[in-house]
């Protein structure tokens, strides 16, 4: 049997003397200041010496109290780290993974079951993410977006090549010869991708107006929408409105052409050395974008 005091005077001890307050440790410790001072007077009894002192209503450690101060925060160090990589080794990790609304619809979601069965200790939260910032301040794990630079901070593996093209219901798809007759319908445009249309006329050597007629969404969802209800063309990547097109609600005339963006995803460099479950991620993704 071990010789020791009680450990929740130890733990007491430890908040005291951390703080140098028997106030804040009850603070810290949700009870009441004597509460405090009764299990430090309990374990200054116990070793037969004082621990604090009192000076102009504050508390000082004495010599002895020093001494145990360290002995107590490299003990109780060693049983948090020790207890915390116990409970992470039984428990899930969680990775919260970001991308845009119609990137999770349409591409992630429909193959994440796949995942959850390859790595069933791995938890995927998904988020409607595309702000970098969510990335660097840790409010998400990854985040997978189209780009074509990105921050050196980051650690970046591109997934596969983004392409894009007008879609449309077929009805209007069937009177699409050309990027000529695409251009002279109504356009449909996202906020998100001000300039999608600009470079998909560019790659077809056509000069777009400043301002094509037609209308702007918020999202890509909505843009999508119109253009099945037959309010226009939309433009949009080829990963995102696979669906549609394989349900025959839109269509897309012209095909695709890359856009020279790729789907990518992003990670905290930190955070890649640090868990092994983002490498996991990772290769899993790599592996489901190769197989299409």
């Amino acid at each position: 049997m071990r010789r020791l005091p009680s450990l929740n005077a130890l733990r007491f001890f430890d908040s005291a003397a951390r703080q140098a307050s028997f106030t804040l440790a009850a603070k810290e410790l949700c009870v009441t200041h004597s509460a405090v001072s009764q299990q430090i007077r309990q374990l200054e009894e116990w070793l037969g010496c004082a621990l604090f002192e009192r000076r102009a209503g504050r508390v000082h450690l004495t010599a002895a109290g020093l001494d145990l101060q360290r002995a107590a925060h490299d003990a109780f160090d060693l049983l948090e780290r020790r207890c915390d990589a116990l409970k992470r080794s039984t428990q899930p990790a969680e990775l919260a993974v970001g991308a845009p609304a119609s990137f999770l619809s349409n591409w992630l979601i429909p193959r994440l079951e796949r995942f959850e069965a390859l790595h069933p200790d791995i938890r995927v939260r998904l988020q409607t993410a595309a702000d970098a910032a969510l990335l660097n301040t840790q409010r998400v794990d990854a985040l997978i977006l189209a780009g074509r630079a990105w921050p050196r901070e980051w650690d970046v593996t591109p997934l596969f090549a983004e392409t894009i093209g007008p879609v449309c219901i077929p009805a209007l798809a069937a009177r699409i010869r050309g990027a000529a007759d695409v251009l002279a319908m109504p356009l449909l445009h996202t906020s998100s991708r001000p300039d999608a249309w600009k470079d998909w006329a560019a790659r077809q050597g056509i000069a777009l107006a400043p301002r094509q007629a037609g209308r702007e969404f918020d999202h890509l969802g909505h843009m999508l929408e119109a253009a099945a209800a037959g309010l226009g063309v939309a433009i949009a990547p080829a990963v995102l409105v696979e669906s549609e097109l394989h349900r025959g609600r839109l269509a897309a005339p012209l095909d695709f052409v890359e856009s020279g963006a790729a789907f990518s995803l992003c990670l905290r460099r930190d955070a890649v050395r640090a868990d092994a479950a983002h490498e996991r991620l990772r290769d899993w993704l790599l592996a489901s974008a190769d197989a299409g």
